[in-house]
């Protein structure tokens, strides 16, 4: 008796077992475009902005985590939900606007993030040069040219999949609080009560945080993904000719995108809190780039902190430079009506491989210039403060037009209110950064 309940016991926790492993497959199998985007935010450019904000502010600025993770997800929802339904990128939706500001913007987009990923592959290198040494511009050039071959020569789904792992090297900044003393109920306090001085110095910071966390390349990528995803499932279609799949099509998109942006958000926070309990507090707080930021953990938070911080740059930026030049393809292929997708051979698609190519390459070639990418990224930050708002306002759009999206998949109320909510933030943040120009 007591062995036929022992066995009808063990039964149980198998299943129960089963059950919990199937539910977390299913999870895991679920993030996807999300998941990529919010971890890419979190590349080596906005790890410098990061931490920049954590060595002037201390424990100051971390409420900007939690006042900017439902805007950027409502955002992101939205973008996804454009290319969930229609099948098309954002690009590929703006036909019925002006060809004039359809070409400005996708120009800008492209401008700017060839900047982004010239500062991001000169940070890895200098990153690798500061754990093994060597040549910072041969490690630049080699992360550049895999970073090239792996988007052209590799299939979507195996890509996709490389990435969606890759996302784990983040959590190198999670360890690093654990490493170092962090006085947890002030660092708590801190995020839920928020606390700007008014003046150029702050300002500044939280615009340039809000640029970080809300920028339109992730728009573009993340709509441009959906469009990946329909396309690598045989029996998945766009919502506006296959409705039935809109309840679990729907339901996929807010887990990933909501997982995704905690993810970014929490990311974020960690390397602001690192930086807080260590450069701040040790007086030291101007920091240009997150090399520096990495370098100058090493005597105060010891040389596993700054093991971790390097290595965290490397792997973030091995994550966000291809999503920096696949967010530039997509758009530059659908207005000029090439054939598109990771998905596809190179030699059938090779406009949309040769921006991905050139995006990259010139990108890199900004590390062979006077130019100094770095502070580039200042200029990087204007455009992407120019285009995000009106790209935000025709996504706005775009999602309400039933035309578009059918009278069906139109936005509901509370995503709609969201949108706009974050919309306007975004103007108001554009506004003070114009505003805060030559007063720091």
């Amino acid at each position: 008796m007591a062995t036929r309940m022992s066995l009808h016991r063990t039964e149980r926790q198998v299943r129960a077992s089963n059950s919990r492993a199937k539910r977390s497959h299913s999870l895991v199998r679920w993030l996807g475009p999300g998941l990529i985007t919010g971890a890419s935010d979190d590349d080596p450019s906005g790890i410098a902005t990061y931490s920049q904000v954590g060595a002037q502010f201390g424990y100051g600025m971390l409420w900007t985590m939690l006042f900017s993770y439902p805007l950027m997800s409502a955002i992101q929802e939205i973008s996804a939900h454009v290319g969930r339904v229609t099948g098309r990128g954002i690009a590929g939706n703006m036909k019925g606007y002006p060809r004039w500001l359809t070409y400005g913007i996708v120009g800008l987009l492209l401008v700017a993030n060839t900047i982004n990923i010239g500062s991001d592959i000169a940070a890895m290198g200098g990153a690798m040069k500061l754990v093994v040494g060597g040549s910072a511009l041969l490690y630049s050039s080699a992360f550049a040219l895999a970073s090239v071959l792996l988007e052209i020569f590799i299939s979507y789904k195996k890509y996709a999949r490389i990435l969606k792992w890759m996302t784990l090297t983040l959590f190198a900044y999670v360890g690093i609080a654990f490493v170092v003393h962090v006085h947890w109920f002030q660092a708590l306090r801190s995020t839920i009560l928020p606390s700007l001085p008014l003046n150029a110095k702050s300002l500044t910071a939280f615009v340039a945080v809000l640029g970080t966390t809300i920028s339109p390349y992730l728009f573009f990528w993340q709509a441009s993904q959906e469009v990946e995803e329909i396309k690598d499932q045989p029996r998945a279609k766009p919502l506006k000719s296959a409705p039935k799949q809109a309840r679990l099509g729907f339901r996929r998109i807010r887990i990933d995108t909501y997982v995704g942006m905690f993810f970014s958000n929490l990311i974020a926070f960690f390397i602001i809190l690192s930086c807080a309990v260590t450069l701040y507090a040790h007086g030291i707080h101007q920091i240009a780039t997150a090399g520096q930021a990495a370098e100058a953990l090493r005597p105060v938070a010891g040389k596993f902190a700054f093991l971790l911080f390097s290595l965290g740059i490397i792997g973030t930026g091995l994550l966000a430079v291809p999503v920096l030049a696949g967010s530039a393809a997509y758009p530059v292929s659908e207005v000029l009506h090439w054939r598109i997708g990771l998905d596809r051979e190179w030699s059938r698609a090779k406009g949309f491989y040769g921006v991905i190519a050139a995006a990259t390459l010139l990108g890199l070639a900004l590390n062979f210039t006077p130019i100094d990418p770095i502070k580039a990224l200042f200029w990087t930050a204007v455009i992407n403060g120019v285009v995000a708002v009106p790209v935000m306002v025709m996504m706005m759009f775009m999602a309400s037009d039933a035309k578009i999206m059918t009278e069906s998949f139109t936005l509901k109320p509370g995503l709609k209110v969201m949108g706009w909510i974050t919309t306007a933030v975004m103007l108001a943040a554009v506004i003070g950064m114009i505003a805060t120009w030559g007063k720091n």
